[in-house]
Order: structure tokens, then C-alpha cells, then sequence
């Protein structure tokens, strides 16, 4: 799978949804198979923008781009932080974040979903999450063990000064899963209202190991590359339910 992951920088909604246009065209004249914008990429948290327009445009670009599947990170629709899969000209799953960041006061401009959700994308099955939904491990073990999921997709609004933990999350999903981690972060935010500075892109492969690229936006996952898993969680997972607390007596 060829993914292109965009290095998204916010500006006003008319020109973010002028540059999804260019920037898709782009992405799939270089080949891409996948294509993944940012979480809130359109609008960050001050900005809005009809949901019905942002339809027609995700529309109008997956149709003219029939081969490639696009991840458009989140938009406000429904009170939910909702990720958009797009192939064709139609959207083919959706997500609703189910992790709503508190400090970011989140839970007072949408609601949290309530399932988790994975898509299937060609020979790929992609477990879809958003930002702060990769600090719950046991959301990427249901997408790996219920869905049998090859790769987590992960979209996000991530600081640069928490690059470190950002990366770490990733990593981490990724070797205790066994799995494909694609991480597509907003680069910065350069409207007036909300200056912001983001986190990386990064890939990691079932090993944890990262996935180069070779010009900062794209990157190819090619299972021949990983070998056996030296742990699988498929194969060895067991679960248990019951916890034990034991008191030691003064």
C-alpha cells in the first residue's frame, strides 16, 4: 500500500478546501492508493463550515480520483468528531471519535462515538482511530483481535512539543498489536484566531520499526519486510476477566 499523508497547515476553510483539491490531485498522480488528511484539518477548533459543503467537496474529489481511497481526517457533522473514508465518488465507513480530549474541553463541542471502526481497503483492513484515541491500547487490541485489522490509521491535532509521546503511542500500538501504524498529523495551524505548531507523520511497521520516506509525505508498507512477528497477539492472547486485589495485613 502506498499511503500519502498530507503535511497539512490550517489556514481559513475557503483555502483548505481549495488546497484538498490540489493536494489530492497531487497524491494521486504520484501513485497513491491511500490518501489521509489531518484531524479537523478544514476547520480546527475555531473555525466551522456546513457540513453538506464539505460532503459535496469530499465527493467531488474521491470521484475524480476513482481508484484511491481518501481518509479525510474529521469534520464536525452530528455533534461528532467524525473521520470520512471516501472511494468513488461515496463515503464507504465512518468513524466518531470515541476519546474526547478533556483539556482541549472537547466533550463541549462534540459527543464521543460509541463503536469502534475498521474498513476494509483492497487487501488491507484498516482500524480507523483519532488523536487521543491511541493513548487507549485496548481500542487498538479490539480492532486487531475483532477485526483482524492489518494497520491502525491514526489522524490527529497533536502539539510538536509532545512529538515524543505522540511517537511513542504509535510505536507502542503498533509492536504489541503486531500491525501496520500510520500516523497523519497536522503540521501547524496559521490562521489569525489559532496559531499551532503540530506533531510528525510517522509510519511504523509490525516491528515497530519506522518506515522512511523518501520526500516527507510518502510512504510504502510492504509486508515482505516484516518476517514473523517474534510475539502474536492473535495466536497467544488470552482473556481475562477476573482481578484480584490482595490486602497485606499490618
Amino acid at each position: 500500500m502506498k499511503a500519502y499523508l498530507s503535511r497539512w497547515v490550517c489556514l481559513d476553510v475557503e483555502a483548505n478546501l481549495r488546497r484538498a483539491v490540489e493536494e489530492s490531485r497531487q497524491a494521486a498522480e504520484a501513485g497513491a492508493s491511500i490518501v489521509v488528511f489531518p484531524e479537523v484539518f478544514l476547520t480546527g477548533y475555531t473555525r466551522s463550515v456546513q457540513p453538506e459543503r464539505v460532503r459535496t467537496a469530499f465527493a467531488d474529489i474521491s470521484g475524480s480520483h476513482p481508484r484511491v481511497v481518501f481518509a479525510f481526517g474529521s469534520f464536525t457533522e452530528d455533534r461528532h468528531n467524525r473521520m470520512t473514508i471516501w472511494r468513488g465518488g461515496g463515503e464507504v465507513a465512518r468513524y466518531d471519535k470515541v476519546h474526547l480530549f478533556t483539556p482541549n474541553e472537547e466533550p463541549k463541542i462534540w459527543e464521543p462515538g460509541d463503536r469502534y471502526v475498521a474498513a476494509r481497503i483492497d487487501d488491507w483492513t484498516v482500524g480507523l482511530l483519532t488523536c487521543n484515541d491511541i493513548r487507549f491500547p485496548e481500542q487498538a487490541r479490539a480492532l486487531r483481535r475483532s477485526a483482524r485489522c492489518d494497520a491502525l490509521l491514526v489522524v490527529a491535532w497533536w502539539p510538536w512539543r509532545r512529538d515524543h509521546v505522540w511517537r511513542t503511542l504509535l510505536r507502542a500500538r503498533a509492536i504489541e498489536n503486531g500491525l501496520w501504524v500510520i500516523g497523519c498529523c497536522v503540521a501547524a495551524s496559521e490562521h489569525p484566531e489559532e496559531r499551532f505548531a503540530g506533531a510528525g507523520n510517522h509510519v511504523f511497521d509490525p516491528h515497530g520499526e519506522p518506515v522512511r520516506t523518501s520526500d516527507d509525505r510518502t510512504y510504502i508498507l510492504d509486508p515482505s519486510r516484516t518476517g514473523d512477528l517474534l510475539v502474536d497477539p492473535l495466536e497467544t492472547y488470552r482473556a481475562i476477566e477476573e482481578v484480584h486485589v490482595f490486602e497485606a495485613a499490618p
